[in-house]
C-alpha cells in the first residue's frame, strides 16, 4: 500500500462533505484517503474528481472541526476496502463498517473491495429455491426465490420498517438447501429512533445472532450514505460466496440513497437529468442490485429485498421506475389498505414476482401452490372489478355470483392479507383453499379437476 501525506497548506476549499486540494501528487480517481484534523482524528474519504491542478475529496464523516490550514490528507494508494470475516454476524456497524455496539473492530479474514466481486455473467446460475418470509401475500402470491432481487414499493407513513424487521426475524430457506442462512440488514438515512428500533428488535428476538446490522443515520453525511449499501453488500458477498451461506440482504430506504446521490451530484456541478437526479442513477443502482444472484459451483447465494418509499405515492417516479427495470418484480404497499388497519398492507394486483415460477411448485414448495396462487389472484381481481360496479349501481343490481365475489374480496383482505403473526406457507395455503370454497366451483377456472376434488368439494361448499 502506497501512503502519501499532504501538507496542510494544500487544502483550498471545504464545502459540505467536499474538500478541495491543490494537486501535487500522482493519485487516481476513487482512491481511498484518510483526512486528519489538527487533533489527529481520522476521517475516511475518497477522491471524487481530479484534474491537472486540483482534486476533490468526498469525506464520509462530518467535516465539523476541519480547517483549511491544519487539515492533512493521507493517500492510501488503493480503492476502498472492507475487512470482513464470519464474526461480522451479530455485529451492529455504522455505514462504513465501524462498530456501533461497543465491541472491537470486525475480525478480518479478507479485505475486499467495496465495489463488489467481479462475477462472470456466464457463471451466473438461475435463481431457485423458495425463501419463506412469514408474510402470506409474499410467500403465497409473490414468492421470493433464492438469488432474486425483489423490491418493496412503499410510501411515507406506511409500515415498511415493521415489515423489514419481521422478515429479517422470520425469513428462512425451506427444504434441504445446503449452507447456513444469514441476514444483512441495511438502514440508509434513518432517524436515530428508527435505528434504535431496528437494533432493539433484532437483539430482543435473537435474530441478531445470524444478522449483520449496518446503520446509517440521517445525521450522517450524504457521501457516507452512498457507501453504506456497498459496505453491507461486501459483507454479504463474503458470507455468500466465500463462507457458502444463503444471505438475504434487506435495504431500507433506497429513496434516501438516491436523494444522497442527487445531492452529491449537484455538489460536483454535474448536469442534472430527470427530476434533478443524475443521468447515471440507473447504472449506479444497477451496480448495487446486480450484486445479487447465484453462481455455478458455489453453495451460497445472495438475495436482495430492497425497500423504497415512492415520493408522492408516484410509482412512475424515477426511483421506483428505474428499480423496476433492474429487479425481478415488486411488492407494492397500499395506503388505502393501511387506512383500514390491514397489516401488512400489500396490494396484491400490481405486485409481481417474475421468478416465482422457478422456486415454487413440485420439488420446491407444494405441487398445488402455483395454481392456488393463480386462482386467488384471478378471483380477487374479479372482486375488485365487482366493487367498482357496486359503487355505481349498488349491491342490489349485482348477480348472486357477483355478490359472492364481493364477499370473497373482503374476506381475502381480512383473512389472508391481514395477519397478526408470521405464517408458514402451509398455513397461508389452507387459508387460500378455505376462501375459495365460498365460490361456485364453475368459477374456479384456474384449478384442475383433481385439485377441486381434493381441496374444494371434499370440504363444506354449499355451491358445489
Amino acid at each position: 500500500m502506497r501512503i502519501n501525506l499532504y501538507s496542510s497548506h494544500t487544502a483550498t476549499r471545504l464545502e459540505g462533505p467536499l474538500l478541495t486540494l491543490e494537486r501535487n501528487v500522482n493519485v487516481g480517481l476513487n482512491e481511498a484517503v484518510e483526512v486528519l484534523d489538527e487533533q489527529g482524528r481520522v476521517r475516511l474519504g475518497r477522491i471524487a474528481a481530479l484534474d491537472e491542478d486540483s482534486l476533490i475529496i468526498e469525506v464520509f464523516e462530518t467535516t465539523s472541526g476541519l480547517s483549511l490550514s491544519d487539515t492533512r490528507v493521507r493517500f492510501l494508494g488503493e480503492p476502498l476496502h472492507f475487512g470482513v470475516g464470519p464474526d461480522v454476524l451479530g455485529r451492529v456497524l455504522n455505514g462504513v463498517g465501524r462498530p456501533l455496539d461497543g465491541g472491537p473492530p470486525v475480525s478480518s479474514q479478507q479485505r475486499l473491495r467495496i465495489d463488489g466481486l467481479a462475477i462472470n455473467p456466464v457463471a451466473r446460475a438461475m435463481p431457485t429455491d423458495f425463501i419463506e418470509t412469514g408474510i402470506s401475500t409474499i410467500d403465497l402470491m409473490n414468492s421470493l426465490v433464492r438469488g432474486q432481487k425483489l423490491p418493496i414499493f412503499s410510501s411515507g407513513g406506511l409500515p415498511h420498517d415493521r415489515m423489514a424487521t419481521e422478515i429479517a426475524r422470520h425469513a428462512k430457506i425451506r427444504g434441504d438447501a445446503k449452507g447456513g442462512f444469514a441476514v444483512v440488514f441495511v438502514a440508509i438515512g434513518v432517524s436515530y429512533d428508527v435505528a434504535e428500533h431496528f437494533r432493539r428488535t433484532m437483539e430482543s428476538s435473537g435474530a441478531l445472532e445470524h444478522t449483520a446490522l449496518f446503520l446509517n443515520l440521517a445525521s450522517d453525511s450524504s457521501t457516507q450514505r452512498l457507501l453504506t449499501p456497498r459496505y453491507a453488500l461486501t459483507a454479504a458477498e463474503y458470507l455468500a460466496f466465500i463462507e457458502g451461506r444463503h444471505v438475504l440482504v434487506i435495504m431500507t430506504d433506497m429513496t434516501n440513497y438516491c436523494e444522497a446521490l442527487r445531492e452529491v451530484s449537484a455538489g460536483h456541478g454535474e448536469v442534472p437529468s430527470r427530476k434533478g437526479y443524475p443521468g447515471y442513477m440507473y447504472s449506479d443502482m444497477a451496480s448495487l442490485y446486480e450484486r445479487a444472484g447465484c453462481i455455478e459451483g458455489q453453495t451460497g447465494s445472495l438475495t436482495q429485498l430492497p425497500i423504497l418509499t415512492m415520493p408522492a405515492d408516484d410509482i412512475t417516479h424515477p426511483i421506483p421506475d428505474l428499480t423496476g427495470y433492474i429487479t425481478e418484480g415488486q411488492i407494492v404497499l397500499d395506503r388505502e389498505l393501511n387506512r383500514h388497519d390491514i397489516y401488512p398492507p400489500v396490494r396484491v394486483l400490481p405486485s409481481l414476482s417474475r421468478l416465482m415460477k422457478d422456486g415454487t411448485g413440485k420439488n420446491f414448495t407444494d405441487a398445488d401452490h402455483p395454481d392456488l396462487a393463480n386462482q386467488l389472484y384471478s378471483a380477487y381481481a374479479r372482486a375488485v372489478h365487482v366493487r367498482v360496479l357496486a359503487s355505481v349501481m349498488g349491491t342490489e343490481g349485482l348477480s348472486e355470483t357477483d355478490n359472492l365475489f364481493l364477499g370473497f374480496g373482503d374476506r381475502f383482505e381480512q383473512e389472508l392479507v391481514q395477519q397478526t403473526r408470521a405464517r408458514s406457507l402451509e398455513e397461508s395455503m389452507e387459508i387460500g383453499w378455505r376462501l375459495l370454497r365460498e365460490l361456485p366451483v364453475a368459477e374456479l377456472t384456474r384449478l384442475h379437476d383433481d385439485q377441486i376434488q381434493r381441496h374444494i368439494t371434499s370440504g363444506e361448499n354449499q355451491h358445489a
